[in-house]
């Protein structure tokens, strides 16, 4: 929407107020309708104005009574008052009940059109972000997750019995089943849904800057703290903070997460004040947190805390029925990126598939159906197409050819992708395997797309 093309209201009893704003407005290049009363702008169905500039003192039925019947209509246009009154109380008033703004006849035409212009770009931001908002929850929409089987079912089920409230859930599961996916679809079908989702990946974070990262540092706090940092916690104010891997918390951070869930506040590392909080957490992890405190590693009173509501993920292999409905979901997903279409996937191709036990779950499958998208030799997917560890033929990277025409990237992207997939998606494994920390190995997988 750009001023050229606005269409703004103006609603005032003075004929001729009326005719010079509409002047100073059509001049500005905006569209203008004229009302001379509150109740004639109300009667108008079936269109609305971009904004609205509004008498407060009319016969009849004067602005503030506008005012709240528009909202109650129309919450989403921005409204801007007009009076001959500088009254702070009125102003208070009024901006309480929704007003944009407030300005005193005679309003200054500099002012008014700037008002007006931050009034229709404020309105621009709300309906882009809630676009953006309507896209992450069509996105994330608990129908994105596939499957049919029991087990998913059981998934679904559990779902279903958590999004209305706000306990604690833990999902488990092996490496790639999804358990990103499904903390998403709790967020964005509950009524937090227009609140922040904060993703912390607490194995991608190395174990001297956990409590800084996820709680907070106050400037001056520790060396290098040339300014303060609201945590991730603070960051997720008012919405969900997905803990993934939390399994990988170093046991200072773990104490001062048990802290925060018993207190629900979080006070920043050097800080004094405790910002209370209203944040749902979910947390995951791809390991055994039961065994973890019966090893001593994870603490027993946080695993109560966290494992409040569990929910487990289960294996690919283990809902193989599930396995034609992701690829034809993979299929399509991926044609756009691809350029192409198939349209179908050959009977003993597909048999292939379904029978091989996907170490990296879900997301192997996917790695894999985009691969073959690129691959296919027509608009069917033959055996011959599948990677070989599928018995196929094709290959997605030159293994065989002279190391000493690779660069030294290749090698070691080469070396990464064999040491994580040798670890089955296990990126602690692989890190200490390669002999190098989690964080390192978290960057080299995205400066090599192999995320």
């Amino acid at each position: 929407m750009s001023s050229e093309k606005a269409l703004i209201w103006v609603v005032d009893d003075d004929p001729a107020l009326r005719e010079l704003l509409k002047h100073i407005l059509k001049g500005a290049g905006y569209r203008v309708d004229l009302f001379g009363s509150g109740k004639e702008a109300l009667a108008v169905t079936g269109s609305a104005p971009d904004a609205m500039l509004l008498d407060l003192m009319m016969p009849e039925m004067d602005g503030v009574q506008v005012l709240k019947e528009i909202r109650r209509l129309r919450p989403d246009v921005p409204v801007i008052i007009l009076t001959a009154l500088n009254d702070v109380s009125q102003a208070v008033e009024v901006t309480k009940l929704g007003a944009y703004d407030y300005l005193v006849k005679p309003v200054e035409e500099e002012r008014l059109l700037s008002t007006l212009e931050h009034a229709l770009s404020h309105h621009r931001l709300e309906r882009e972000v809630e676009r953006l908002r309507g896209e992450l929850g069509d996105r994330y929409h608990l129908r994105n997750i596939v499957g049919s089987s029991r087990a998913m079912c059981r998934v679904y089920e559990q779902i279903g019995k958590v999004i209305e409230s706000d306990i604690t859930v833990f999902i488990s599961g092996a490496s790639g089943t999804g358990k990103e996916l499904v903390a998403k679809a709790i967020h964005y079908g509950s009524r937090r849904a227009s609140g922040p989702f904060v993703d912390v990946n607490c194995a991608a974070i190395p174990e001297s800057l956990q409590e800084s990262e996820i709680f907070g540092h106050e400037r001056g706090a520790f060396t290098g703290a040339i300014a303060a940092h609201p945590g991730k916690f603070e960051q997720a104010q008012g919405g969900t903070i997905f803990l993934d891997e939390v399994g990988e918390m170093a046991p200072s951070a773990q104490a001062r997460l048990l802290r925060v869930l018993q207190e629900k506040t979080v006070q920043r590392i050097g800080g004094t004040r405790r910002l209370t909080l209203d944040v749902r957490v979910i947390s995951a992890s791809n390991r055994d947190l039961a065994e973890m405190v019966r090893e001593g590693s994870f603490r027993q009173d946080l695993y109560y805390r966290l494992v409040v509501f569990p929910i487990h993920l289960p294996a690919l292999k283990e809902r193989r029925e599930d396995i034609p409905l992701l690829v034809d979901h993979f299929l399509q997903k991926y044609a756009t990126d691809a350029g192409r279409v198939v349209e179908r996937v050959n009977p003993r191709a597909m048999e292939r598939l379904v029978q091989y036990d996907w170490p990296g779950n879900v997301r192997e499958l996917e790695n894999v159906v985009h691969r073959l998208l690129l691959v296919a030799r027509s608009s069917e997917i033959t055996p011959e197409d599948l990677p070989p560890e599928l018995g196929g033929a094709n290959v997605s990277e030159p293994e065989d050819a002279d190391p000493a025409y690779l660069t030294l990237d290749q090698i070691e992207e080469r070396a990464i992708r064999r040491v994580v997939d040798a670890c089955h998606g296990n990126l602690s494994e692989a890190a200490r395997r390669l002999g190098i920390g989690r964080s390192t190995l978290y960057r080299k997988l995205e400066q090599y797309g192999l995320k």
